[in-house]
């Protein structure tokens, strides 16, 4: 096997949201019933990355093998016995899920931790080092798992309902010879609607035009026709995740009210290292319909592009015709003089 090269940089930073108990939605978290998890470094590289600051983001070929650091911490009032394992995670309906216990997929069966259980005192923490070999044979492709740390409380008086917490670390490992495949996608069919609560809701399509899959991430700004007035920025609700090739729906909810009239949309929306920025309008009241969507017109670099060019060819077209007159010109007195 070969050990990737790249130097790595330390972080201070945790990973994403929780998940506690069975019942608890499926991802990789932070903090959870007193338990957390956070990567401590990430390759050089991919500094400027924020996907790669909270989850384990990489591109390897058949046969390298990596190693990254991730720092168990306990944060409640009593001694914690952890477990440490990986499992298996995909990507389901724009979702980043994983499942259930350990193994499932090639990732997890190339992930070994370099301890499975350690005893943390209240406020202790412990780095614990994560290695993921890659077979030469290992086929293309962007893998997905998770790193996990687990502590399971016994039922209580008169119980009988065991209590499991678990906090864990993404992984998008991406195997293939060469460099890393590009990550891009583009953002279209802005629209306005009416929310579920008392603000409207802008939402936009993304398509991942890339080969790697997406988190989308980003905020919306709005100003007034007249630029007097401005509010947001407004984040993107997050969770979604797209894969190669696949469509998804971002949104972004107007969190106050706003006066009624015509407004000016900007969405920027950001997927590790790649950002796209879509622009619009749309006018307040919206439609009585309360399902109707009212589309945001489009904007952007384009009608920049576009406006340029049309100010060349006038430009062009006056300077021809002022050569045109002056020849002429010339030639009527040349005429006369003859």
């Amino acid at each position: 096997m070969l050990l990737a090269s790249a130097a790595l940089v330390a972080l201070g930073v945790l990973a994403a949201p929780a998940e506690a108990g069975r019942q608890a939605r499926q991802d990789p978290g932070a903090a959870a019933g007193g338990l957390g998890l956070q990567l401590l470094d990430i390759p050089v590289a991919r500094v400027e990355d924020p996907r790669a600051r909270a989850y384990i983001v990489d591109h390897v070929t058949p046969g390298m093998t990596i190693k990254r650091r991730v720092e168990v911490s306990n944060t409640s009032p009593k001694t914690q016995r952890v477990e440490l394992y990986s499992g298996a995670a995909n990507i389901e309906q724009n979702t980043f899920t994983v499942t259930d216990g350990r193994g499932g997929n090639e990732l997890s069966r190339w992930t070994r931790l370099a301890t499975k259980l350690i005893d943390l005192a209240p406020g202790a923490k412990q780095a614990v080092e994560v290695t993921i070999a890659v077979p030469d044979a290992a086929s293309r492709g962007e893998r997905y798992g998770a790193v996990w740390a687990q502590i399971t409380s016994p039922p209580g008086k008169g119980g009988n309902v065991l209590q499991i917490h678990r906090v864990g670390v993404r992984v998008y490992l991406d195997v293939g010879p060469g460099g890393e495949p590009p990550t891009d996608f583009r953002v279209e069919g802005l629209a306005v609607e009416r929310g579920t609560g008392q603000w409207p809701v802008l939402t936009a399509r993304v398509t991942n035009t890339g080969e790697r899959a997406l988190d989308m991430t980003g905020s919306m700004s709005l100003a007034n026709d007249t630029e007097t007035v401005r509010a947001g920025p407004f984040g993107v609700t997050t969770g979604v995740t797209i894969l190669p090739g696949q469509q998804g729906q971002v949104s972004a909810p107007i969190g106050q009210s706003m006066p009624d009239g015509v407004w000016h949309a900007e969405l920027k929306l950001r997927s590790g290292m790649i950002e796209r920025v879509a622009t619009g309008q749309f006018s307040l009241p919206l439609a009585a319909d309360s399902t109707a969507l009212e589309p945001v017109s489009g904007g952007g670099p384009l009608l920049i592009i576009v406006a340029v060019l049309v100010a060349v060819l006038l430009a062009a077209l006056a300077w021809y015709l002022v050569r045109r007159r002056r020849r002429a010109r010339a030639e009527y007195d040349e005429d006369l003089y003859v």
